[in-house]
């Protein structure tokens, strides 16, 4: 006789002992290992749009990097993430800015994208940038490293966003902050309101810094920081998309 599936297996005894069936409402065998104790977020998600957000000049037209980057204050010698990096438009920029005392890693799960950046990465001689594959629902990033970590026009797209967000938060260094560009409208459409963007951010701990509407990046910019202790991943709780009658919802 085959063995049931662990999680399986852990509901159906659950079940049979009239146990509390939270954490078996959490798993689910499609989602990856990292995430099965987080909530999944109670809101459609986005699916992979194009790396192309739009064409480099027509962002540096209207100063786009130029005016985040000096919103999050980023400066010579600092280490930073580009999360979703696609081709690289903040990558290269970012670190032209950090300098050579600086650092940038590069990260996406788009391994074309990835492999493309890397390319151009040694094309430029970009000697102060790495590149490497990212992961749906933990990122990967060495622990106490990070200055700034930028998500730029990619966090609709993350499918496990809780799990994310609380595997990040270690990689910051003392003082660091995640910087968040985005489009106000709904999560299925590339975008997510500021609301929940706030909502999701503090369920695992992170207080926002600043918030700021600018034409020259198309959209908002939203800067967080990490306080307390993280979370417990069973204490978190998933935020109601817009419209709903409240702010966050059990499982």
């Amino acid at each position: 006789m085959d063995r049931l599936p662990r999680p399986l297996l852990a509901c159906l005894t659950a079940a049979m002992l009239a146990l509390p069936l939270t954490a078996c409402d959490r798993a689910h065998p499609d989602r990856p290992d990292m995430a099965q104790d987080f909530p999944l977020p109670d809101r459609p998600v986005s699916g992979l749009g194009s790396n192309s957000f739009s064409t480099e000049e027509a962002r540096d037209d209207r100063r786009e990097a130029e005016t985040v980057m000096a919103k999050a204050s980023v400066a010579p010698g600092m280490t930073v993430a580009d999360i979703g990096a696609g081709e690289g438009y903040y990558t290269v920029r970012l670190a032209a800015v950090v300098g050579s005392e600086g650092r940038v890693l590069a990260q996406d799960i788009d391994q074309a994208a990835l492999a493309r950046l890397a390319e151009r990465v040694e094309r430029e001689r970009l000697d102060n940038v790495s590149v490497t594959l990212g992961a749906e629902a933990d990122p990967h990033l060495p622990a106490g490293s990070f200055d700034r970590v930028f998500m730029v026009h990619m966090y609709h797209e993350v499918t496990e966003p809780y799990a994310f967000l609380w595997h990040l938060r270690p990689s910051l260094s003392p003082g660091g902050q995640v910087i968040v560009v985005d489009v106000d409208r709904p999560t299925d459409q590339h975008g997510i309101p500021p609301q929940l963007l706030f909502c999701e951010f503090q369920q695992v701990g992170y207080r926002l810094v600043e918030f700021d509407r600018k034409p020259e990046i198309a959209g908002y910019y939203a800067q967080f920081e990490a306080v307390g202790e993280r979370p417990q991943p069973d204490a978190i709780r998933p935020c109601a998309a817009p419209g709903e009658d409240e702010t966050a919802t059990t499982r």
